[in-house]
């Protein structure tokens, strides 16, 4: 009796570890939509009035640090993640970037999973800084772009397309306009916001994880 207890629970400790990613999410219950700056969540289903004036991210073009276009045509059919940083960030953003990374290992061989990274400081983030940014921190371009462009353009998409801006202003640059945001942002394959994280917390992207396995089953 004593050697079948140990086989069993040998048994139950092998299947809990091989069924660990499928008992991170629960199927029955769908990601919100968010479609207004104070990030309300909304529970829409297909079918339902509301749900072709859900607010979609517009068309977009950037240039990343390969100097590559970027444009939302890259995303198509992808899930993906975005976040606005500037390289000379001192504590925020290395903390984003550094939780973004756990994104990066958790999809590294899944190409339905993206990262986004625009630069809110492209006078000072050129594609040159860009990918000496991205080798310093072992950014896969495959897999995570980081993007730079005309400074009305990045601000624009930030604030009207991701609702990226907690007015952070003046008290870390000179320039008359500054945007900066802690939140990461998660996109659906249909180019819709799904969740919201702050981004210098490693809870909040065990979160995303289990969030972006939720709307791979969608």
């Amino acid at each position: 009796m004593k050697y079948l207890v140990i086989v069993l629970g040998l048994a139950m400790n092998m299947w809990s570890c091989s069924s660990s990613s499928e008992k991170r999410m629960n199927p029955e219950i769908a990601l919100p939509f968010y479609s207004d700056v104070n990030f309300t969540p909304e529970w829409i289903e297909e079918g339902d009035a509301k749900y072709d004036s859900i607010h979609t991210i517009k068309d977009f073009s950037f240039v990343n640090q390969n100097g590559e276009i970027i444009t939302n045509e890259t995303f198509d059919g992808k899930i993906y993640v975005t976040n606005f940083f500037f390289t000379i960030c001192p504590n925020v953003c290395p903390r984003m970037t550094k939780n973004l990374k756990k994104i990066q290992t958790e999809f590294a061989n899944d190409e339905s999973v993206k990262i986004l990274s625009h630069t809110v400081m492209p006078w000072v983030d050129s594609v040159g800084r860009l990918a000496e940014y991205a080798q310093l921190n072992d950014i896969d371009v495959n897999q995570w772009q980081l993007v730079t462009g005309d400074k009305s353009s990045l601000y624009d998409m930030a604030r009207n397309a991701y609702f990226a801006d907690e007015g952070f202003g003046k008290t870390v640059t000179a320039e008359e306009d500054f945007l900066h945001t802690e939140n990461i942002m998660l996109i659906d394959t249909n180019r819709r916001i799904r969740g919201v994280y702050n981004g210098t917390l490693p809870l909040e992207m065990k979160r995303m994880i289990e969030d972006i396995y939720t709307l791979k089953k969608e």
